[in-house]
């Protein structure tokens, strides 16, 4: 028997890159998987149900349960629809990996308006939308059964480049970031459910990688081990949509090849409390010696780009 024999997984963006590989994933650990997709190109345009019928087949042909929901995820009641086709299809939501999403990768001094508001609008509307009516779904269904605790797996993906500040990607790592603490602040409400919420930071091969500024890093080898396949982050999404991980809640996970990391929360590095108000004067002894030295951003909040 599977791990999640009997449960039911959306993936969002489940056409292709980590979306197809974390569908197929669920599915072999004995999910029923709703597969969404829009069929789009790496910038969003265009369009087909082939994709996500591609995948619903994959799976199908050995031996699981699936079926697809073309929709988009960051229209409101095109988010509803996916999670109804979860439920009528077969019977419940037990596990939402939100996925969907593509890059319009520009410095700021030059983006658009467009560019921002697309990459906001999939990312970080589409993850608020699919959880929202997730988890509206799960307070009916805990009323329903008196307030008993449900199985409930919310799975974000979100990005180093949120912390990183990734250049020529100010919309993504905008994006990103808000994903991060949309997730954490839904870890904190779907507790009363029994349910988690956990954050997701790959490093894989997609669409979005490699036609962004990193794009290079993520070539894929001649030979030898290829760290950036995508197929090495599914297992981090199986094991948190699964039953050993149901302590595990509010919390950001990094993946690539064989590697796995697990962020503390956030600590200061100074936290100084003056004998008397504050004035500049007295900010500049304090912070001008705290940063006397430090180089930007090298030695700031910014993860170094690796």
């Amino acid at each position: 028997m599977g791990i999640l024999d009997g449960k039911v997984a959306i993936v969002t963006g489940a056409g292709q890159g980590l979306g197809r590989v974390e569908a197929l994933e669920l599915a072999k650990h004995g999910a029923s998987v709703v597969v969404n997709d829009l069929g789009t190109d790496g910038a969003g345009g265009g369009s087909s149900e082939e994709p996500a019928k591609a995948v619903v087949a994959e799976i199908e042909a050995a031996g699981g349960k699936a079926c697809s929901a073309f929709g988009d995820v960051a229209d409101w009641d095109a988010a509803q629809r996916i999670v109804a086709t979860a439920v009528d299809t077969f019977g419940d939501l037990n596990i939402m990996v939100n996925n969907a999403g593509f890059s319009r990768d520009g410095m700021i001094v030059k983006m658009d308006e467009d560019q921002w508001d697309s990459v906001i609008r999939v990312h970080l509307k589409g993850h608020f939308c699919m959880i929202r009516h997730t988890m509206g779904y799960w307070r009916e269904k805990s009323k329903a059964s008196g307030g008993e605790p449900l199985y409930g797996r919310l799975i974000s993906t979100a990005s180093d480049a949120f912390m990183m500040g990734n250049v020529g990607q100010p919309n993504y790592a905008a994006a990103k970031g808000g994903i991060t603490y949309l997730t954490l602040s839904a870890a904190r409400e779907v507790q009363r459910f029994g349910a988690t919420a956990n954050i997701v930071l790959p490093r894989a091969r997609t669409r979005m990688t490699m036609t962004g500024p990193w794009a290079s890093i993520f070539d894929e080898p001649e030979e030898g081990f290829d760290t950036f396949k995508p197929e090495h982050c599914a297992p981090v999404v199986a094991w948190l949509a699964g039953p050993n991980a149901s302590n595990v809640s509010g919390n950001l996970l990094q993946v690539w090849g064989r590697q796995v990391r697990v962020f503390a929360p956030p600590v200061p590095a100074l936290d100084h409390v003056n004998d008397e108000d504050w004035t500049v004067e007295e900010l500049d002894k304090v912070l001008g010696g705290f940063f006397a030295g430090k180089e930007p951003i090298e030695d700031s909040f910014c993860l170094p780009m690796s």
